[in-house]
């Protein structure tokens, strides 16, 4: 995993540990609207990990789908990386041309 999903992973999980904090806090407390809140929250965090665990899965099945693209492919995939590469320098080196200065 790189730098960006490693930090969005922590992230994921810091408000996972202290949304169960608070709901640890609160357990003690009394009232109906506390109540709700703590099952709304509870739900909110079991849906959460499943999207999480969805989106990590179809994200890893992505990366070995392309992987073995270009391993089966591996000149086509350096035409099509240098072609994109080019396209998005020419678009960078305009919009700076007329902007960056």
């Amino acid at each position: 995993m790189n730098k960006q999903t490693h930090a969005v992973s922590d992230a994921m999980g810091t408000l996972a540990e202290d949304a169960r904090n608070l709901m640890s806090a609160t357990a003690d407390v009394a009232g109906e609207k506390v109540g709700e809140a703590r099952k709304r929250l509870a739900a909110a965090l079991e849906s959460g990990k499943e999207i999480y665990d969805r989106v990590r899965e179809k994200a890893v099945e992505g990366a070995k789908a392309t992987d073995q693209a270009v391993h089966e492919h591996p000149y086509q995939a350096i035409g099509i990386a240098v072609g994109v590469g080019a396209i998005l320098g020419y678009l960078v080196s305009r919009r700076c041309s007329r902007g960056c200065e």
